[in-house]
């Protein structure tokens, strides 16, 4: 019998996104909440003898060298094992939407891959994989939603009063992507929002901020605006997850959103309060 496993890989919303300033070296300083949602892509993977490492696509056409097979050579070569493993990856997350999904497809390859190969890493062990794969795989790989801080790389768990309740979504990618590089490089960009505090965040949850990457978003994909003007008429109040071009609004109530239009691509999700692979990662060897 074969050795393999099918995993998820979850998205994840910013709640919101402040910039806060910028590093000499130009990376930007933020503070946002990472929240889990289940559209989630699928992973399948098998051992192979040998250390050989194959993909094969479903649900749209990936690059030939995407995070996960980044992520599995990756580790490779961070342990020296020998063992090789194919990927099957069902694609469901829509790419440059700001829900991280290469980056949660990458966290969910290295989760798989540690337990299919026996390699016995400590979470700590790959984070420090994942951050060279991605800012956002460590935060895919602690498994919590979670205060994000720094350019990044402070994390910490949403708990006690700041813990999100559970509540429904509904989550709109137009067909336009965008790419991150052009909304961070350009003049445009609020770099001096004032710190926020998670006491702040627990009071408000859900309307608390704004996502400080949406006004250069707009002026570059102007169908980010038009989901967020549509999503009002429908009485929800939308913004922008990450660097777009997805917009998403809570749903207080069922709505229907049978009039979108036929290029974009509209669904309703849970959050997750916990990552679906969180108990796979043992905490310290």
């Amino acid at each position: 019998m074969k050795a393999l496993y099918d995993v998820p890989a979850p998205a994840k919303l910013n709640l919101f996104l402040h910039i806060t300033g910028q590093r000499a070296d130009g990376y930007h300083l933020l503070q946002s909440v990472f929240m889990l949602v289940d559209w989630s892509d699928t992973l399948h993977f098998e051992l192979r003898a040998g250390s050989q490492l194959s993909r094969e696509d479903h649900g749209m056409e990936l690059p030939p060298v995407d995070l996960s097979l980044k992520a599995a050579q990756a580790l490779q070569a961070a342990t020296g094992c020998t063992s090789g493993a194919h990927i099957c990856l069902h694609k469901r997350i829509p790419a440059q939407a700001g829900m991280g999904g290469g980056s949660s497809d990458a966290a969910s390859t290295l989760i798989a891959l540690n337990r299919l190969w026996n390699l016995h890493l400590s979470r700590t062990q790959l984070e420090e994989i994942g951050l060279s794969l991605g800012a956002d795989v460590p935060f895919f790989l602690r498994g919590h939603n979670a205060w994000v801080e720094g350019i990044g790389e402070q994390i910490h768990p949403l708990e006690g009063a700041a813990a999100l309740p559970p509540a429904r979504f509904v989550i709109v990618k137009p067909e336009a992507g965008l790419e991150t590089k052009a909304i961070f490089s350009s003049h445009l960009l609020k770099r001096d929002s004032d710190h926020a505090t998670i006491l702040g965040f627990a009071a408000a949850h859900y309307d608390f901020g704004r996502n400080d990457l949406q006004p250069v978003a707009q002026s570059l994909c102007p169908e980010v605006k038009k989901v967020t003007e549509w999503l009002k008429t429908k009485g929800l109040h939308a913004r922008m997850t990450g660097s777009g071009s997805a917009v998403f609004a809570k749903m207080p109530h069922e709505v229907d959103f049978q009039d979108a239009p036929s290029n974009w691509k509209v669904k309703t999700c849970s959050n997750l309060m916990i990552h679906p692979l969180a108990d796979w990662v043992i905490e310290a060897n």
